[in-house]
């Protein structure tokens, strides 16, 4: 018994999750302490992943190689550990999210607005999914011939779930793509990852250099005290007691924790149905397991439309979820799902027939073209209020929502604009919108003809949606 105490099969997951909390508290000193880090915005998590980034990859990995204190094996088995906490801690924010009751906003947008804001993220999208294959197919028949596949070709996808969509979902894409064949594109996860982690770089850093360009910033870093927060924010008068029987915070868990045991089995269902026909089976399994955070979401908005219905029969005479505590659990899994993925990049994968060279040219291409496509298109959708809507739109689509808040606040603090509005409702009017990439995304792997027909249909929807986009809002005069 003593012996199973002191394995490190015992003790392996509790002293990985100690290593996050130290890299992450030394984030945020190193984030508060230095000018530069303080002044380019970038999210504590993202400072404390690169920072652990560059410890295992100079410290620990030839330590490694010496069989100092450390084994190859260890560090296999520790960046397994980190995917896994990457791919749930993805779908466990969503949920968070989605169990959220709908607040009141006190600024309200007509409903064509909120679709606008959603094909705005789209085209985005689009636009990145043009440049990412478009890049890797002309590297693939010049001097990268490992992009000669259909997986191959198809990580230039990888360019909008990193940029746009963080890297919970660079991560799954970047494992379909490695496992969708024997000949995959060999270290696509990490290739994912390493795209999101570049998107981040742009987000901040290229986003505090626009705000200083178009408006002269002075941008301190220094945590802004919001005065939006107030006692009705964080408890509503029909809601469960702070402390009960079970803690307030314990139900929110629960509920998260229960609503992913239903996400789990619906997965597991529809695997077992798609396993019936083998070509399916091939075709759709990684897609289902991939695609946790959808399910996760879905099933969470199912869930609050229970509870309204158990409130209106009387059932349940009290609110459970509460916005307040969900939006710091989303916080906490989101803080841990960036450092994870930072921290899980393998750079022997990045060099392995120089694909490096393909990251850093897709990347710089990528979000300087982001740039340039918000800096023209916010100034016509969001007339009114075109900085507020560049910075959190930019920061969303080269990082993520929290990026995106994080811009926006240095320009619109107390959310006087339409702006954070914005994020919410283009991000969910842009599910229906992005439909196509996600099928897209599951058609290219599939061979080579497969990945140029996906650009042709990407250039198309780009070509409809921008177009749309700049007729119904021309630019003034």
């Amino acid at each position: 018994m003593i012996q199973n105490y002191e394995s490190f099969a015992t003790w392996g997951p509790i002293i990985y999750f100690v290593i996050l909390g130290i890299l992450l508290l030394f984030g945020n000193i190193i984030r508060r302490k230095i000018p530069i880090f303080r002044k380019s915005l970038l999210p504590t998590a993202v400072i404390a992943g690169l920072i652990g980034l560059l410890i295992k990859e100079i410290v620990v990995r030839p330590m490694a190689v010496s069989g100092f204190l450390v084994t190859e094996s260890g560090i296999i088995a520790f960046n397994n550990f980190l995917n896994l906490i990457t791919y749930h801690t993805l779908a466990l924010g969503f949920i968070a999210m989605g169990l959220k009751v709908n607040e009141k906003l006190e600024i309200k947008t007509n409903r064509a607005h909120s679709y606008y804001n959603g094909l705005v993220i789209v085209s985005t999208y689009l636009l990145q999914g043009i440049i990412g294959i478009g890049i890797t197919f002309i590297l693939a028949y010049t001097f990268m011939p490992v992009f000669q596949t259909g997986p191959g070709l198809a990580t230039g996808i990888l360019l909008p779930f990193g940029f746009g969509q963080g890297p919970g979902q660079a991560n799954n894409f970047g494992v379909i793509y490695e496992t969708f064949d024997p000949n995959g594109f060999a270290g696509g996860q990490s290739y994912g990852l390493a795209m999101a982690s570049m998107g981040f770089i742009w987000a901040s850093i290229g986003g505090v250099f626009y705000l200083n360009k178009f408006k002269k910033l002075k941008v301190s870093g220094e945590e802004k005290k919001s005065t939006l927060t107030s006692l009705q924010e964080i408890e509503a008068p029909d809601e469960i007691p702070v402390a009960e029987s079970m803690d307030k915070l314990t139900v929110q868990i629960a509920l998260i924790l229960a609503v992913y045991g239903l996400t789990l089995l619906t997965m597991f269902g529809l695997s077992q149905l798609v396993s019936l026909n083998p070509t399916a089976y091939k075709m759709l399994n990684s897609l289902i397991w991939g695609f946790n955070f959808i399910f996760g979401m879905m099933i969470a908005l199912l869930s609050k439309k229970f509870f309204v219905f158990l409130r209106k029969t009387g059932l349940m005479t009290r609110q459970y979820p509460n916005n307040f505590m969900l939006n710091r659990i989303a916080g906490v899994v989101f803080d841990v799902m960036v450092v994870s993925s930072i921290l899980a990049i393998n750079f022997e994968d990045l060099s392995k027939n120089n694909i490096w060279i393909a990251f850093l040219l897709i990347s710089s291409v990528g979000g300087a073209a982001t740039m340039f496509y918000m800096h023209h298109l916010t100034k016509r959708v969001y007339k009114e209020y075109p900085l507020e809507g560049f910075s959190g739109m930019y920061g969303m689509l080269t990082g993520t929502a929290s990026t995106g808040i994080a811009l926006l606040r240095e320009v619109d603090p107390y959310y006087k604009t339409p702006a954070a509005t914005d994020l919410v409702t283009g991000t969910t009017t842009a599910i229906l919108f992005g439909l196509p990439i996600l099928l897209i995304a599951s058609f290219a792997p599939q061979g080579i003809t497969q990945a140029l027909i996906s650009l042709g249909i990407l250039v198309i929807l780009y070509v409809a949606f921008a177009t749309f986009l700049f007729k119904k809002h021309p630019k003034v005069k």
